[in-house]
């Protein structure tokens, strides 16, 4: 039997993309290794909170963001239930091997959570996000992936999206950054929100020079310790106003094992950290009108994990976030979050490696400088399926 060209290239497409698709998620072309990986998931969350609503698509609808829980001496609203599989995500990665023994390895990843698209009424079209892209060469990152202040590796397990949203350092941003040892140094890209006289979030990108990380993180049989640092400049320039200020912050995150269980654990503190922060729980600085006062935070959680057999697991965890807020700028600043607190408990199944159903329960508070208060109760079950 006889083929035509355009077959051929057809049957070897399908041949590539089979491989692709194969258990193993990888093929090989020359002297690249190509992989392909994600996870597909459901969650179904039902959310009651205690003062007033947020409106359908809202985000924090979606996840627990702690700035978005409404506060009111009055108000109240019904329980509302939400269902999406926004958090599913893809990526592709490479990994060349050159002549001299050294590597060059990429990765691109997708997500459609926190995104724009269609509607809840027939199709719940949601437009793709890019959540990293770098590639990496001799100890060199060149990219947007996870900031060098976060240590990713100590965020425990939860089917909420970010879990203990107000007490981590959460930020993905382009950056280059350079491995050596256990140390890593980053500069990443500036940017600073600013509360105004008229209690806004102002969000300015003027900043001449980058974010500038570091981090030092020590593996051991027992776990992981790290250590970081960050140093940047908060800028305001709207109109005749010209202000900086700079920002400092510490972030100290680990695991501990003890057999198949562990702790994760993270305690940052520092002075306009901002969207560093709490998924900007509070801004970094305020404008007075002459200057830009930086915001001190403290924040941090603590998670257990505990393997009840083979398929039964179980997170416990307790989040926080405290902000400092200057109490003679408040009627600059309105009514800012003073503090937030979270504590959530899952119980996940596994009766495959890679496929997990959980349920879990978050009870969470935000309490603002005018000691109005605002709760959460969460639950929420996700289907969740690893590739």
């Amino acid at each position: 039997m006889t083929t035509s060209h355009g077959t051929k290239k057809s049957i070897i497409a399908l041949s590539v993309l089979s491989l692709l698709c194969s258990s193993a998620m990888a093929a090989s072309i020359d002297q690249t290794e190509v992989n392909y990986g994600g996870y597909i998931k459901l969650d179904a969350i039902w959310s009651d909170f205690s003062d007033g609503s947020l409106s359908s698509g809202h985000i924090g609808r979606d996840f627990y963001v702690p700035g978005t829980t409404p506060v009111s001496a009055t108000s109240s609203s019904d329980a509302v239930f939400d269902m999406h599989a926004r958090q599913s995500r893809f990526n592709l990665a490479t990994r060349t091997k050159l002549d001299d023994g050294s590597e060059i390895k990429t990765k691109i990843e997708l997500d459609f959570i926190a995104s724009t698209g269609g509607n809840e009424r027939v199709t719940n079209s949601y437009s793709p996000r890019l959540r990293q892209a770098f590639v990496t060469y001799k100890g060199w990152l060149f990219g947007q992936a996870w900031s060098n202040f976060q240590n990713v590796s100590a965020l425990p397990e939860t089917l909420d999206f970010v879990g203990p949203a107000e007490g981590t350092v959460f930020v993905r941003q382009a950056m280059v950054k350079y491995s050596t040892g256990n140390w890593s140094f980053s500069a990443e890209n500036p940017e600073s929100t600013v509360t105004t006289a008229d209690s806004s979030r102002v969000e300015t990108d003027d900043a001449s020079m980058p974010d500038f990380t570091a981090r030092y993180t020590y593996n051991a049989d027992w776990g992981h310790f790290a250590v970081a640092a960050l140093a940047r400049q908060l800028t305001y320039k709207v109109g005749a106003a010209d202000e900086t200020e700079t920002s400092l912050g510490i972030s100290a995150s680990g695991r501990v094992n003890f057999g198949k269980n562990n702790l994760k654990f993270m305690m940052t503190q520092g002075q306009g950290l901002g969207r560093y922060v709490g998924l900007n729980v509070a801004n970094g600085a305020v404008f007075d009108g002459n200057d830009l006062h930086a915001i001190d935070s403290t924040s941090g959680f603590v998670g257990y994990q505990h393997h009840w057999n083979e398929q039964f697991r179980s997170t416990f965890l307790y989040s926080f976030f405290l902000a400092d807020n200057d109490e003679s700028l408040l009627s600059i600043t309105g009514n800012p979050t003073k503090s937030s607190h979270s504590y959530s408990a899952n119980l996940l199944y596994s009766p495959a490696k890679q496929l997990t159903f959980g349920i879990e329960y978050k009870v969470a508070t935000r309490d603002t400088e005018a000691n109005i208060d605002g709760d959460l109760n969460r639950l929420q079950l996700s289907a969740k399926y690893v590739f």
